[in-house]
């Protein structure tokens, strides 16, 4: 059975830190790129960051130096470590397929940035 399931969301202060985790089943994770999108109210979902197989990554420019996308094999889980929080990063984050997600969607996991 396929699944998503996202984790590590709350509420912090500008500045700090929280850290994601997803933990998908084996036939979503191997092989693929995996991504973490976020939706934040009255927008579209976006692609923030993505994790290759072989371990190459892409961010978008405004998590770039901030988030760090990383991945464990032998779990099946991705994992987004996020500093210097700004409120714009507060958001539902998810993480699926990268680029051309699949239907199926998780959760997600709340993060709210905010003093």
């Amino acid at each position: 059975q396929e699944q998503l399931v996202e984790s590590g969301g709350g509420l912090v202060q500008p500045g700090g830190s929280l850290r994601l985790s997803c933990a998908a089943s084996e036939s979503i994770f191997s092989s693929n790129a995996m991504g973490w999108y976020r939706q934040a109210p009255g927008k579209q979902r976006e692609l923030v960051a993505v994790i290759k197989s072989a371990g190459g990554t892409e961010y978008v420019d405004s998590v770039k130096g901030r988030f760090t996308i990383s991945r464990d094999n032998a779990k099946n889980t991705v994992y987004l470590q996020m500093n210097s929080l700004k409120p714009e990063d507060t958001a539902v984050y998810y993480c699926n397929v990268a680029y051309v997600p699949m239907d199926f969607w998780g959760q997600g996991t709340q993060v709210t940035v905010s003093s």
